[in-house]
């Protein structure tokens, strides 16, 4: 295998960002189609055993959210990388628009039902971080919200970037770590990729002519990730800005970087007290000794 990715190099600061900066494609980070799919093999392995560690020790739990644009890969990225793992171990949860019922709760209620239980991994496919991106770049929406005068002010997006703040600080003592993915993708990438989706008709299905209609906010929407970036990238809970234009680059990137999280975790596998063990002696003596 190729020496292990770094993730710290996609790694959002906490301060000062520039999103424009950051790039959407790198070299790539394998020799071939089958040296791609040896490394991420190697990783979802790894990825496995952490899992079955955190389900088995049953004291944290860890939060993997995937925000990006239309087309950006965030269900291939989920699809390829989680696939090795116990389902019983992981839940994956994808935000769409929010029903009349969440409406009338705070933005962050629909979400927070979905938590992972200790010992598991959640997935979020979108999340909170909508009310921050889609519902900025298109304020008409917090209408459907019914929010009192006193919460819609000019200090909206500040106070909603406090609460996430406060809400993950909260889950990274409670034991739940929370690891977010921003998969940059490209303008004209995405231009291809709702092409080959209208051209190929097994993928029609993917296609949203909504989507096309979004491309002319693409501006707004940058300049949205880049502002919640910098508001809410914090040491526990970070930002991986992971360049999206090459699949397979990404694929690796939010791999290795699961696992470097889930390292940090340090899960371990239970150990028995001595009376335990002397207990389980005692039953595998009962075992041997039972007649055919």
């Amino acid at each position: 295998m190729s020496p292990r990715i770094d993730p710290g190099k996609f790694r959002a600061p906490n301060g000062g960002f520039s999103l424009a900066r950051r790039a959407t494609s790198v070299a790539p980070l394998y020799k071939s189609k089958e040296h791609h799919a040896v490394q991420l093999e190697t990783y979802k392995g790894q990825l496995s055993q952490l899992q079955e560690m955190l389900y088995a020790q049953h004291t944290h739990a860890l939060l993997v959210i995937f925000q990006a644009m239309d087309a950006a890969g965030k269900d291939s990225t989920i699809d390829h990388v989680m696939s090795g793992v116990n389902p019983q171990g992981c839940q994956v949860f994808s935000f769409k628009r929010p029903s009349t019922e969440e409406l009338d709760h705070d933005f962050l209620w629909r979400t927070n039902r979905c938590l992972p239980e200790r010992g598991r991994i959640g997935v979020f496919n979108r999340s909170y971080y909508e009310e921050v991106l889609v519902v900025r770049v298109h304020p008409q929406f917090l209408a459907a919200q019914h929010l009192p005068a006193q919460c819609s002010g000019k200090h909206l997006w500040r106070d909603r970037y406090r609460s996430i703040l406060d809400m993950e600080a909260h889950l990274q003592r409670s034991g739940t770590c929370v690891v977010k993915f921003y998969l940059h993708l490209s303008k004209n990438e995405q231009r291809e990729r709702f092409i080959k989706r209208i051209d190929d008709s097994d993928r029609n299905w993917k296609f949203n002519a909504g989507d096309i209609a979004e491309r002319a906010y693409w501006k707004n929407y940058m300049q949205a990730y880049e502002q919640c970036i910098e508001a809410t990238s914090t040491k526990d809970s970070p930002w991986y800005i992971v360049p999206a234009d090459d699949k397979r680059n990404m694929q690796l990137i939010v791999a290795a970087t699961l696992v470097d999280t889930l390292e940090s975790i340090d899960p371990r596998w239970p150990k028995l007290p001595n009376s335990g063990r002397a207990e389980l002696a005692k039953l595998r003596a009962q075992l041997l000794g039972e007649k055919d």
